[in-house]
């Protein structure tokens, strides 16, 4: 299932948006203000930002830079009730994917999301690669080096999320969600973490996933 997050302070339409994108088969997360939404996006990372532009506090622009600084190929859309070509130029060049004028019809904005989320899947390589790390995303081949490593499902899923998100903490929470997929014991995620590090310098490699004591975990160089 793919996240959204939507970070917008009117009520109306966050509410709009999770109750027609969650009819739509997609989970979703709503934030009422800039702030707000860096947070749970640094703590739940998603596969889309639907951004307004006009809130109080940090605005879409600064937003999206913050968003742009952590995670470059983040699908960004942003939303705004202002009309004006410049603001549309400001919005693209500041690193949004899309803009959508306020007001909008829900079956629009479904139609720009989904080739967003389309053109992610087709722009993104199909071996992801940090270090001296590969993860081939068709072949399930894993390699450290020249050095074939043999994961579980469980352990593929886990090391892909990091993958996709380089030098980005992840919560225990946001790993366990999108590993596994239901509620289950946090714990779980600390004895895969472990068992995926012992495969990863099984024969003495330096340690690639960081501990980020009570945050979570991170895929980086020492």
């Amino acid at each position: 299932m793919q996240r959204i997050l939507v970070i917008d302070d009117d009520p109306a339409v966050t509410s709009l948006l999770k109750r027609g994108l969650s009819y739509e088969g997609f989970a979703v997360e709503t934030a009422r203000s800039g702030a707000q939404g860096l947070t749970m996006a640094r703590e739940h990372p998603s596969d889309l930002v639907v951004l307004d532009v006009m809130m109080p506090g940090f605005n879409g622009y600064e937003v999206l830079q913050r968003l742009r600084a952590a995670d470059e190929q983040l699908p960004v859309l942003m939303l705004t009730a202002k009309d004006a070509d410049a603001d549309q130029v400001r919005g693209l060049e500041a690193g949004a994917d899309d803009y959508v004028m306020k007001p909008f019809t829900f079956e629009v904005l479904l139609a720009r999301i989904r080739s967003l989320l389309r053109r992610q899947q087709l722009d993104h390589p199909p071996v992801l690669r940090f270090a001296d790390l590969s993860l081939d995303t068709g072949s399930h081949v894993v390699l450290r080096g020249e050095r074939h490593i043999a994961l579980t499902s469980l352990e593929f899923k886990l090391l892909y999320q990091f993958l996709l998100h380089p030098r980005q903490v992840l919560s225990k929470d946001a790993l366990l969600e999108r590993v596994w997929g239901y509620d289950f014991d946090a714990n779980i995620v600390e004895v895969y973490v472990k068992q995926l590090r012992q495969k990863l310098e099984a024969e003495g490699e330096p340690r690639l996933i960081q501990t980020i004591r009570n945050v979570g975990y991170v895929l980086r160089e020492n």
